[in-house]
């Protein structure tokens, strides 16, 4: 089908590239016009130096996904769009957007007959061969007119992981790697817990491994001392064991390449997403102790000098692409 993207960074740029090779016709603009340029020539589509000219060559009734920074961005961009599309059009934010702007804005859009979805979108730069796992809130027509878009970013039906009793059953609610998770913000409200939790389980393995690092001068005695290969463990533990994942996956592969992981920063940046669900907690009245735990570690990092720290750093640069190597590598 025919859509508009805008934002062609680490994830849109590949969302991008998945889409067409599906033959989905996109049209794409990017702030950057190197970067629109050469996506646009490297799968076949048009580029548009401007939001306009991207708008007014789509058919009504339009789609348009973006994937632009959350924030001051994201506001911009979906103003604009509120006066450029019609009654009818559906606009996805795919971005990392606060649940309750989302909640206003697809309010904002409403009032002029415009449908938006949330779209939590995870899987960061690996997603144009794994796919994405995409958490989506807004209402069911906006959701049903997007179905083949979805269907095509997503991962599909993963036949191994398919419980005993859903043999041969219908799919699953969220089994194809998409769900549609509720009303305008509940799928960026899924996202946020997601990247929360993302936090908690980063954080433990984190912990884990420099509890290794430090076994060899521990403070105990000599023979209770282990010089430990940190990469083997990672490595075995990714076959059969019950902490295996692919957050792990991508520490085996990090300390592989780098054992000492002396390439990547102690310092451990914080998204947003991480406060926002602590903030969620509060309001809520429900406990967080792991997660919170896990993003206040993230600021003292700022203060601290350990593998811990390092491993945290070498895990958001696998996964997502985010720059967290030190001034050594």
């Amino acid at each position: 089908m025919e859509l508009g993207f805008i934002g062609l960074g680490r994830m849109g740029g590949n969302m991008v590239r998945r889409l067409s090779k599906a033959g989905h016709q996109c049209h794409v603009h990017s702030a950057n016009q190197t970067t629109r340029e050469a996506l646009a020539k490297e799968v076949g589509t048009v580029s548009y130096a401007d939001i306009g000219s991207l708008v007014a060559a789509l058919a009504a009734p339009r789609v348009v996904w973006l994937m632009v920074p959350a924030g001051e961005v994201t506001e911009q961009v979906l103003t604009e769009l509120g006066q450029l599309c019609t009654s009818g059009d559906v606009i996805i934010d795919g971005g990392n957007s606060h649940f309750k702007e989302s909640v206003a804005r697809a309010q904002m859009l409403a009032a002029k007959g415009i449908l938006m979805v949330d779209c939590g979108t995870s899987g960061g730069v690996f997603g144009l061969a794994r796919g994405y796992s995409l958490m989506l809130g807004g209402a069911n027509e906006a959701i049903g007119r997007i179905v083949p878009i979805l269907d095509t970013l997503a991962p599909g039906i993963d036949a191994a992981a398919r419980t005993p009793a859903r043999d041969g059953g219908p799919q699953a609610p969220g089994e194809a790697g998409w769900l549609h998770c509720g009303k305008p913000g509940s799928g960026h409200y899924v996202k946020m817990i997601h990247n929360g939790i993302e936090y908690g389980m980063m954080q433990a393995m984190a912990e884990g491994f420099a509890l290794f690092a430090s076994a060899g001068h521990a403070v105990v005695e000599e023979d209770c001392r282990y010089d430990l290969d940190l990469a083997a463990i990672a490595e075995v533990w990714r076959r059969g064991s019950v902490v295996s994942s692919w957050l792990l996956d991508l520490g085996a592969d990090a300390l592989a390449s780098n054992p000492t992981l002396d390439q990547y920063s102690t310092e451990v940046a914080d998204s947003g997403e991480g406060r926002w669900t602590i903030e969620a907690a509060i309001d809520q009245r429900t406990s967080a102790q792991v997660l919170a735990a896990a993003l206040f570690a993230r600021f003292s990092s700022r203060e601290k000098n350990e593998l811990g720290n390092r491993f945290l750093s070498a895990l958001r640069n696998k996964f997502g692409g985010h720059p967290s190597l030190s001034s050594k590598g």
